[in-house]
């Protein structure tokens, strides 16, 4: 039974790994597009502080289904190396997260002073 329950655990960290790869693709095939929109308009479409907050949204999304991945794979007959990795996962999306909400409300902040 513990066999099953880890084949099934792996498949789906794999596939959360699979969308982790997709979202942070994804995001930045949509800051090339901005950039080249903004080169042939001549035009600002997006600034690089807007650049930098939505491509650090995508890759903490990509890190939650990381840690979601390696939180089943771990729930699964743990090695130390298995927590100490989640442990590494979870502190390093605390802290961008941490950050990314310090730049969100910075640029709130910012946008409220010039209205």
């Amino acid at each position: 039974m513990e066999e099953i329950a880890k084949t099934i655990t792996e498949y789906i960290s794999h596939t959360l790994e699979i969308i982790s790869a997709l979202v942070i693709a994804t995001a930045l095939l949509q800051l090339i597009i901005d950039y080249f929109k903004s080169a042939i308009k001549k035009k600002k479409i997006i600034t690089a502080e807007e650049a930098r907050v939505k491509f650090g949204s995508s890759v903490a999304v990509a890190l939650e289904l990381l840690l979601g991945g390696d939180v089943l794979t771990t729930a699964v007959a743990p090695s130390w190396n298995d927590i100490g990795k989640l442990a590494a996962i979870a502190t390093i999306r605390t802290i961008l997260n941490y950050f990314l909400e310090r730049e969100l409300s910075h640029m709130h902040q910012t946008k409220s002073h010039m209205s």
